[in-house]
């Protein structure tokens, strides 16, 4: 377990604010079969993907487990995606494999894209202007005339947020109105994700988890009557027979080194479960989020090396899933 410090946040950042998601790629699927291709990859049916509404997505192995998390855009008879830095090669290398099948379609990555997230209400006021009405609800877009303002899950707490898509990056005008807003870390952007119950995937835990265990499903990032896509057969099973012991966690403690995504977490000698993202406060306390056993999840938690109990803290959304399974795996 490390902290990294560039990973540690302010527990009460200035609002409204924006964050330069550095750690962000865009990519843009453009061609004839730009449907076809997504629809057999991922979780999302692509017909809900239009103009104003922009769901997210997940890309998994044949076996169900979660590759790429992601988040849809229509842009004209194109869709754009986005992937972690650290995962776009790999990624796109295999995406392209079955992309070949497709003539006349291609994936591009954008080079001079840009995502930035936005925390508060006003923040997303500013950036839209006052001819356009900010979007209302979860992964609602508005196509600005640069880009897309997409509104994501508020936190637990109930702080408004957004992303700001910008495939061609930020012009002028742009800058100077996001420089109106407070500028905030990576960090506290990450931070607010935590809170909103948001997951996320890295080299190292990339093909860890089933999308239900991550409440992708609770982010309208599942759909499960589409037809065949990759790993669909595993996804649908766990979902309409009832299958699913584990599920997203947030958790707490007050002092200690940041877990490293992947890590454990221990209920006594045992692990029963694994962190998926943290950040660690400028007042030393730690939240995370991490996958559980639903049967454990109840019992005293810890940090492997840590006599300090972790607390359970809320999401902004149900998870019911944990009240139908009591028993372990």
């Amino acid at each position: 377990m490390t902290t990294d410090a560039n990973n540690v946040a302010r527990r009460h950042p200035e609002l409204p604010a924006a964050a330069r998601l550095d750690n962000q790629v865009l990519f843009r699927v453009s061609g004839p079969g730009t449907n076809d291709f997504l629809q057999g990859q991922l979780s999302q049916n692509l017909t809900n993907v239009v103009a104003g509404h922009s769901p997210r997505a997940a890309a998994s192995t044949p076996k169900g487990r979660a590759y790429l998390l992601t988040r849809l855009v229509r842009d004209g008879e194109d869709v754009l995606l986005t992937m972690p830095a650290s995962l776009a090669d790999d990624v796109a290398a295999h995406l392209n494999k079955y992309l070949m099948l497709f003539r006349g379609t291609s994936m591009e990555r954008l080079d001079n894209g840009q995502v930035f997230g936005l925390i508060g209400e006003a923040a997303a006021g500013t950036v839209a202007g006052n001819a356009s009405p900010v979007p209302e609800t979860i992964n609602s877009s508005l196509a600005l005339g640069s880009g897309y303002l997409v509104r994501t899950n508020a936190t637990a707490e109930g702080t408004p947020r957004f992303e700001l898509w910008l495939p061609q990056g930020v012009d002028g005008t742009l800058q100077d109105i996001l420089g109106r807003l407070h500028q905030v870390s990576l960090a506290e952007w990450n931070a607010s994700e935590i809170a909103a119950g948001v997951p996320e995937l890295t080299p190292e835990t990339k093909e860890a988890w089933v999308p239900q265990m991550l409440n992708l499903q609770h982010l309208e990032g599942i759909h499960f009557k589409k037809g065949c896509y990759t790993g669909q057969e595993v996804i649908a099973r766990m979902h309409f027979l009832g299958q699913l012991k584990k599920s997203l966690y947030r958790l707490g403690v007050e002092s200690g080194e940041q877990p490293a995504p992947g890590s454990p977490v221990m209920a006594g000698e045992k692990s029963v479960g694994e962190v998926v993202r943290a950040v660690t406060f400028d007042d030393g306390s730690v939240q995370f989020l991490a996958v559980l056993r639903h049967a454990d999840a109840g019992k005293d938690l810890f940090l492997p090396g840590s006599e300090r109990p972790l607390q359970v803290l809320p999401l902004p959304y149900a998870v019911p899933e944990r009240e139908a399974e009591s028993s372990d795996t």
